[in-house]
């Protein structure tokens, strides 16, 4: 019993953390049609820049995560003005090779300003120890993890189908032209929802930085599984996006705690099963 409790604990803190990430790059995929594989580059940059915050700024860990998420905003919204604004509507084959272009691009300059290292982000003392729960005691950041993907995935939901700038995105999305004669201004929206992302991402990348550590290669260790997760759950679907990330968050766990020599392999098998049954994923909209 102890196990599966431990093993339930650990997959939906690891699928939470990757929901955090992984919500934005199914935002830009699904609402705005755009195959954004440096998605996890934003991650990183939010990790780097806390670290940078926490250690040599000496700034708490939830002021520095409002200010790396900001920052990572500022950095990404000239790169969405100048870049990304050149992808909407285009080929996807012209998006993958930009948006890898802009992983390699930050990878390099994450290698020349802060090393090759590793980067790990202190927790505060109410985060490091475990919490009792009465049947067992779990791990304080984990919880938080837990707590933080709840929060953001109801707040997303709530704010794309629920409010006005929802209804303007969704608008933008089926018709631009349309959206703009009505007066939308749709070049607005997709900067605003871009910088959601990019806010989420690092967040996430935060967040999830004990799970997932925050290092210059992290944009392309985690590339496929951030992509895996929108694929799986339907691209745009929050629901679907939770979903597969608790799922394939099981899978993994569980396969590690099990079969560890077999490493992802369990992982890739359960994404080859869904999208075999489940074409446009677990709650996938209809072109």
């Amino acid at each position: 019993m102890q196990t599966i409790l431990s093993v339930g604990i650990d997959a939906l803190a690891y699928g939470m953390v990757l929901f955090v990430i992984s919500i934005g790059l199914s935002v830009t995929m699904g609402l705005m049609r755009v195959v954004n594989l440096a998605h996890g580059a934003f991650a990183m940059i939010g990790g780097y820049i806390a670290s940078y915050a926490v250690q040599s700024l000496g700034l708490g860990y939830a002021l520095a995560i409002l200010v790396a998420v900001a920052g990572t905003v500022v950095i990404a919204l000239p790169l969405e003005r100048l870049l990304y604004r050149r992808l909407y509507g285009a080929p996807e084959l012209t998006q993958v090779l930009m948006t890898i272009g802009i992983t390699f691009c930050v990878i390099g300059i994450a290698n020349y300003v802060f090393g090759p290292t590793l980067k790990t982000i202190p927790l505060p003392e109410l985060l490091r120890g475990p919490v009792d729960l009465g049947f067992r005691t779990i791990a304080a950041h984990k919880l938080f993890a837990i707590a933080c993907g709840l929060a953001v995935a109801l707040a997303l939901w709530y704010l794309i189908e629920k409010t006005g700038f929802g209804i303007k995105l969704r608008a933008s999305v089926d018709n631009a032209a349309m959206a703009a004669s009505l007066g939308v201004r749709t070049t607005i929206v997709y900067a605003v929802s871009f910088a959601i992302a990019v806010g989420l991402a690092a967040f996430g990348g935060i967040v999830g930085a004990e799970l997932l550590p925050i290092e210059p290669y992290y944009a392309l260790r985690y590339m496929v599984t951030f992509l895996v997760v929108v694929c799986v759950g339907g691209a745009g679907s929050i629901p679907g996006a939770l979903l597969a990330c608790l799922v394939l968050g099981l899978v993994d766990t569980t396969s590690r705690y099990l079969l560890p020599e077999y490493g992802e392999f369990f992982f890739y098998l359960a994404v080859i099963a869904i999208v075999c049954v489940f074409p446009r994923g677990l709650m996938g909209r209809r072109a």
